[in-house]
Protein backbone atom coordinates (compact mmCIF):
# COMPACT_ATOMS: atom_id res chain seq x y z
CA UNK A 1 0.00 0.00 0.00
CA UNK A 2 1.29 3.44 -0.89
CA UNK A 3 1.93 5.96 1.87
CA UNK A 4 0.47 9.50 1.86
CA UNK A 5 3.54 10.99 0.11
CA UNK A 6 3.73 8.27 -2.53
CA UNK A 7 -0.01 8.50 -3.10
CA UNK A 8 0.22 12.26 -3.70
CA UNK A 9 3.11 11.73 -6.11
CA UNK A 10 1.25 9.01 -8.00
CA UNK A 11 -1.95 11.06 -8.36
CA UNK A 12 -0.68 13.29 -11.24
CA UNK A 13 0.52 10.15 -13.03
CA UNK A 14 -2.91 8.52 -12.68
CA UNK A 15 -4.64 11.70 -13.85
CA UNK A 16 -2.41 11.95 -16.92
CA UNK A 17 -2.90 8.26 -17.69
CA UNK A 18 -6.68 8.72 -17.51
CA UNK A 19 -6.57 11.83 -19.70
CA UNK A 20 -4.38 10.09 -22.25
CA UNK A 21 -6.74 7.11 -22.44
CA UNK A 22 -9.95 9.14 -22.58
CA UNK A 23 -8.50 12.41 -23.86
CA UNK A 24 -9.47 12.23 -27.52
CA UNK A 25 -13.11 12.09 -26.53
CA UNK A 26 -12.64 15.19 -24.37
CA UNK A 27 -10.65 16.83 -27.15
CA UNK A 28 -13.38 16.12 -29.70
CA UNK A 29 -15.95 17.82 -27.47
CA UNK A 30 -13.62 20.81 -26.90
CA UNK A 31 -13.01 21.21 -30.63
CA UNK A 32 -16.75 21.17 -31.34
CA UNK A 33 -17.35 23.77 -28.59
CA UNK A 34 -14.48 25.89 -29.92
CA UNK A 35 -15.83 25.67 -33.45
CA UNK A 36 -19.32 26.58 -32.29
CA UNK A 37 -17.94 29.63 -30.48
CA UNK A 38 -16.02 30.77 -33.57
CA UNK A 39 -19.10 30.40 -35.76
CA UNK A 40 -21.54 32.09 -33.38
CA UNK A 41 -19.53 34.82 -31.67
CA UNK A 42 -19.52 38.37 -33.08
CA UNK A 43 -16.30 39.83 -34.41
CA UNK A 44 -14.46 41.86 -31.77
CA UNK A 45 -11.34 42.06 -29.63
CA UNK A 46 -13.00 40.25 -26.72
CA UNK A 47 -14.04 37.34 -28.92
CA UNK A 48 -10.56 37.19 -30.46
CA UNK A 49 -8.94 37.06 -27.00
CA UNK A 50 -11.27 34.24 -25.95
CA UNK A 51 -10.53 32.48 -29.22
CA UNK A 52 -6.79 32.59 -28.52
CA UNK A 53 -7.34 31.21 -25.01
CA UNK A 54 -9.62 28.36 -26.11
CA UNK A 55 -7.35 27.58 -29.06
CA UNK A 56 -4.39 27.41 -26.70
CA UNK A 57 -6.32 25.14 -24.35
CA UNK A 58 -7.19 22.90 -27.31
CA UNK A 59 -3.53 22.65 -28.28
CA UNK A 60 -2.41 21.93 -24.71
CA UNK A 61 -5.01 19.18 -24.30
CA UNK A 62 -3.87 17.77 -27.63
CA UNK A 63 -0.24 17.64 -26.52
CA UNK A 64 -1.12 16.23 -23.09
CA UNK A 65 -3.32 13.51 -24.58
CA UNK A 66 -0.70 12.60 -27.17
CA UNK A 67 1.89 11.90 -24.48
CA UNK A 68 4.22 14.81 -25.26
CA UNK A 69 6.80 15.53 -22.57
CA UNK A 70 5.98 18.01 -19.83
CA UNK A 71 8.90 20.19 -20.94
CA UNK A 72 7.44 20.64 -24.43
CA UNK A 73 4.02 21.35 -22.95
CA UNK A 74 5.59 24.04 -20.75
CA UNK A 75 7.24 25.63 -23.80
CA UNK A 76 3.99 25.58 -25.76
CA UNK A 77 2.15 27.07 -22.76
CA UNK A 78 4.64 29.92 -22.76
CA UNK A 79 4.11 30.46 -26.49
CA UNK A 80 0.33 30.52 -26.08
CA UNK A 81 0.64 32.98 -23.20
CA UNK A 82 2.98 35.05 -25.35
CA UNK A 83 0.43 35.09 -28.19
CA UNK A 84 -2.23 36.33 -25.80
CA UNK A 85 0.12 39.02 -24.51
CA UNK A 86 0.90 40.11 -28.07
CA UNK A 87 -2.82 40.46 -28.70
CA UNK A 88 -3.19 42.59 -25.57
CA UNK A 89 -0.23 44.79 -26.52
CA UNK A 90 -1.60 45.28 -30.04
CA UNK A 91 -4.95 46.34 -28.56
CA UNK A 92 -3.23 48.84 -26.24
CA UNK A 93 -1.11 50.31 -29.02
CA UNK A 94 -3.56 50.35 -31.91
CA UNK A 95 -6.92 50.05 -30.21
CA UNK A 96 -7.82 46.77 -31.91
CA UNK A 97 -6.47 43.41 -33.08
CA UNK A 98 -6.48 43.23 -36.86
CA UNK A 99 -8.31 40.35 -38.48
CA UNK A 100 -5.15 39.27 -40.29
CA UNK A 101 -3.18 39.15 -37.03
CA UNK A 102 -5.95 37.22 -35.29
CA UNK A 103 -6.17 34.64 -38.07
CA UNK A 104 -2.39 34.17 -38.24
CA UNK A 105 -2.13 33.71 -34.45
CA UNK A 106 -5.02 31.21 -34.48
CA UNK A 107 -3.44 29.36 -37.40
CA UNK A 108 -0.08 29.08 -35.64
CA UNK A 109 -1.70 27.85 -32.42
CA UNK A 110 -3.74 25.13 -34.13
CA UNK A 111 -1.08 24.13 -36.70
CA UNK A 112 0.70 21.69 -34.36
CA UNK A 113 -2.46 19.98 -33.13
CA UNK A 114 -3.23 17.62 -36.07
CA UNK A 115 0.35 16.32 -36.14
CA UNK A 116 0.30 15.71 -32.38
CA UNK A 117 -3.01 13.85 -32.54
CA UNK A 118 -1.80 11.75 -35.47
CA UNK A 119 1.41 10.84 -33.64
CA UNK A 120 -0.43 9.99 -30.43
CA UNK A 121 -3.05 7.91 -32.27
CA UNK A 122 -0.41 5.86 -34.09
CA UNK A 123 1.50 5.25 -30.86
CA UNK A 124 -1.71 4.20 -29.10
CA UNK A 125 -2.63 1.67 -31.79
CA UNK A 126 0.89 0.24 -31.74
CA UNK A 127 0.93 0.07 -27.95
CA UNK A 128 -2.54 -1.40 -27.44
CA UNK A 129 -2.57 -3.47 -30.60
CA UNK A 130 -6.24 -2.68 -31.21
CA UNK A 131 -8.26 -0.05 -33.05
CA UNK A 132 -10.55 1.33 -30.34
CA UNK A 133 -13.30 3.91 -30.14
CA UNK A 134 -10.73 6.37 -28.80
CA UNK A 135 -8.66 5.79 -31.95
CA UNK A 136 -11.70 6.78 -33.98
CA UNK A 137 -12.13 9.89 -31.79
CA UNK A 138 -8.52 10.83 -32.55
CA UNK A 139 -9.08 10.43 -36.29
CA UNK A 140 -12.21 12.62 -36.11
CA UNK A 141 -10.29 15.24 -34.11
CA UNK A 142 -7.71 15.45 -36.90
CA UNK A 143 -10.48 15.90 -39.47
CA UNK A 144 -12.08 18.78 -37.57
CA UNK A 145 -8.71 20.40 -36.85
CA UNK A 146 -7.75 20.32 -40.53
CA UNK A 147 -10.98 22.13 -41.43
CA UNK A 148 -10.32 24.72 -38.75
CA UNK A 149 -6.73 25.15 -39.91
CA UNK A 150 -7.78 25.83 -43.50
CA UNK A 151 -10.46 28.23 -42.25
CA UNK A 152 -7.84 30.32 -40.44
CA UNK A 153 -5.59 30.14 -43.51
CA UNK A 154 -8.41 31.45 -45.71
CA UNK A 155 -8.99 34.25 -43.22
CA UNK A 156 -5.34 35.28 -43.26
CA UNK A 157 -5.26 35.18 -47.08
CA UNK A 158 -8.43 37.20 -47.35
CA UNK A 159 -7.27 39.88 -44.94
CA UNK A 160 -3.77 40.19 -46.39
CA UNK A 161 -4.89 40.26 -50.03
CA UNK A 162 -6.10 43.50 -51.58
CA UNK A 163 -8.83 41.61 -53.46
CA UNK A 164 -11.92 40.08 -51.81
CA UNK A 165 -11.48 36.40 -51.00
CA UNK A 166 -15.04 35.46 -52.02
CA UNK A 167 -16.65 36.14 -55.36
CA UNK A 168 -20.09 36.69 -53.79
CA UNK A 169 -19.18 39.37 -51.21
CA UNK A 170 -16.53 41.99 -50.59
CA UNK A 171 -16.19 41.45 -46.82
CA UNK A 172 -16.05 38.29 -44.74
CA UNK A 173 -15.60 37.30 -41.11
CA UNK A 174 -14.33 34.20 -39.30
CA UNK A 175 -17.65 32.37 -39.55
CA UNK A 176 -17.66 32.85 -43.35
CA UNK A 177 -14.17 31.41 -43.73
CA UNK A 178 -14.90 28.43 -41.45
CA UNK A 179 -18.22 27.79 -43.19
CA UNK A 180 -16.46 27.78 -46.56
CA UNK A 181 -13.68 25.57 -45.19
CA UNK A 182 -15.93 22.82 -43.87
CA UNK A 183 -18.21 22.81 -46.91
CA UNK A 184 -15.05 22.41 -48.99
CA UNK A 185 -13.48 19.76 -46.72
CA UNK A 186 -16.64 17.67 -46.78
CA UNK A 187 -17.04 18.31 -50.55
CA UNK A 188 -20.56 19.60 -49.88
CA UNK A 189 -20.04 22.70 -52.00
CA UNK A 190 -23.28 24.64 -51.56
CA UNK A 191 -21.99 27.29 -53.95
CA UNK A 192 -23.13 30.32 -51.94
CA UNK A 193 -19.47 31.13 -51.24
CA UNK A 194 -16.66 30.46 -53.71
CA UNK A 195 -13.04 31.57 -53.78
CA UNK A 196 -12.38 34.45 -56.15
CA UNK A 197 -8.56 34.48 -56.20
CA UNK A 198 -6.14 31.93 -57.60
CA UNK A 199 -4.52 31.45 -54.19
CA UNK A 200 -7.88 30.83 -52.57
CA UNK A 201 -8.90 28.39 -55.27
CA UNK A 202 -5.61 26.51 -54.95
CA UNK A 203 -6.05 26.09 -51.21
CA UNK A 204 -9.68 25.06 -51.70
CA UNK A 205 -8.69 22.32 -54.17
CA UNK A 206 -6.02 21.03 -51.78
CA UNK A 207 -8.47 20.96 -48.88
CA UNK A 208 -11.12 19.22 -50.98
CA UNK A 209 -8.68 16.51 -52.01
CA UNK A 210 -7.47 16.04 -48.43
CA UNK A 211 -11.03 15.79 -47.14
CA UNK A 212 -12.15 13.30 -49.75
CA UNK A 213 -9.07 11.08 -49.52
CA UNK A 214 -9.14 11.19 -45.71
CA UNK A 215 -12.76 10.04 -45.53
CA UNK A 216 -12.62 7.26 -48.11
CA UNK A 217 -9.31 5.83 -46.91
CA UNK A 218 -8.28 6.49 -43.31
CA UNK A 219 -11.70 6.95 -41.69
CA UNK A 220 -13.11 3.98 -43.61
CA UNK A 221 -10.11 1.87 -42.58
CA UNK A 222 -10.48 2.80 -38.92
CA UNK A 223 -14.22 2.12 -38.86
CA UNK A 224 -13.75 -1.17 -40.72
CA UNK A 225 -11.15 -2.38 -38.21
CA UNK A 226 -12.84 -1.03 -35.08
CA UNK A 227 -12.30 -3.51 -32.25
CA UNK A 228 -9.97 -5.74 -34.23
CA UNK A 229 -6.54 -6.54 -32.87
CA UNK A 230 -3.45 -6.36 -35.00
CA UNK A 231 -2.23 -9.70 -36.20
CA UNK A 232 1.22 -9.14 -34.71
CA UNK A 233 -0.14 -7.83 -31.35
Amino acid sequence: MLGPVESQRARPVRIRHHVQRQGYGYLLVLIIVYLGFLLASPEGDGARAISVCVGGLTLLLTLWTSGVSVRIIAVVSALVAGSLMVSVVVVLLTGEVGDATAHIIAFLIIAFAPVSVATGTIQRVRGEGVVSVHTMFGVLCIYLLVGMLFGFAYGAIGEISSDPFFAQQTTADTSDYLYFSYTTLTTTGFGDLTAATNVGRSFAVIEELIGQIYLVTLVALIVGNLGRRRADA
